[in-house]
């Protein structure tokens, strides 16, 4: 009975040792959390995307509540979250211009042409370390899907080889920009209306030559918009969204429908 007794009386004093040593560890080497870190933490909307620079939602509500991150920081939350979170830390917040992603390509299989046809890895990062990609268009969209696999806001949909970004689900969390190999995708402001969906720096005979809806570099755009809000460099068009009021010249004078509405024609084709 002894030989039981003993070692289970030896363990118990040991664990009611270790017990009261870390009872008073815990005392002694606590570290003190402002209140105000652990608000913000649960006004945030607890993504953790790491698009406002920081560390998930534990790092930015330090840095926010510690005055190092303003507090419309995150471009998730919008003017809500921002409205919150400046009601915590005592200041006015500033008006949050929201932003969304969009892919600057419509090269889909039915408007655009193949060099190749790619079977390997259904993954855009690898198809582009083979010759560029199968597209013709140095440019494009490859349509494996890569966006779409780490978008956790479902705002992504692969319509005929091409991905469209739905605005409205869209967070700005920049994980598609990230991943995407070709550098196609981009932040625009959410309000703006019209994007020349093409990032094509050829000249407009080889951008006919292999898709019929690509930028032609054909200028109507940049001499018709009466707020001289285009910039022309590489032979592609770009808006000047600060200057842009969404009057739709550009849309109507472009050849090549490259141009288009920022949502509509985008959820028509996803539907």
């Amino acid at each position: 009975m002894e030989n039981i007794l003993y070692p289970i009386l030896v363990l118990g004093g040991i664990g009611l040792l270790f017990g009261v040593l870390l009872s008073i560890a815990s005392v002694v080497f606590k570290v003190e959390v402002d209140p105000k870190i652990e608000e913000v933490l649960e006004a945030l909307p607890g993504a953790n995307c790491g698009a406002c620079g920081f560390p998930g939602c534990a790092g930015l509500a330090g840095a926010i509540a510690e005055g190092k991150a303003p507090v419309n920081a995150c471009p998730i939350g919008g003017q809500k979250v921002a409205d919150n979170v400046a009601q915590i830390m005592g200041v006015n917040a500033e008006a949050v211009d929201k932003n969304v992603a969009v892919v600057l390509c419509q090269g889909s299989k039915s408007k655009s042409k193949d060099k190749a046809i790619y079977e390997g890895v259904q993954d855009c990062r690898y198809e582009a370390e083979l010759a560029d990609g199968c597209k013709a268009c140095p440019y494009g969209c490859l349509g494996c899907g890569t966006c779409y696999d780490v978008c956790d806001f479902d705002a992504i949909r692969m319509v005929d080889g091409v991905a469209v970004i739905d605005k409205d689900k869209c967070t700005a969390c920049m994980k598609c920009i990230d991943i995407c190999p070709k550098k196609i995708i981009e932040l625009v402001p959410y309000d703006n209306e019209y994007i020349v969906k093409c990032k094509s720096e050829d000249k407009g005979k080889e951008v006919r030559g292999y898709c019929d809806i690509g930028c032609i570099a054909c200028k109507l755009c940049v001499k018709n918009c009466p707020e001289d809000a285009f910039t022309f460099e590489n032979n592609l068009a770009k808006i000047i969204y600060d200057k842009c009021t969404n009057c739709g010249i550009c849309e109507e004078k472009c050849p090549t429908k490259c141009i288009w509405t920022s949502n509509e024609k985008d959820q028509e084709a996803a539907s």
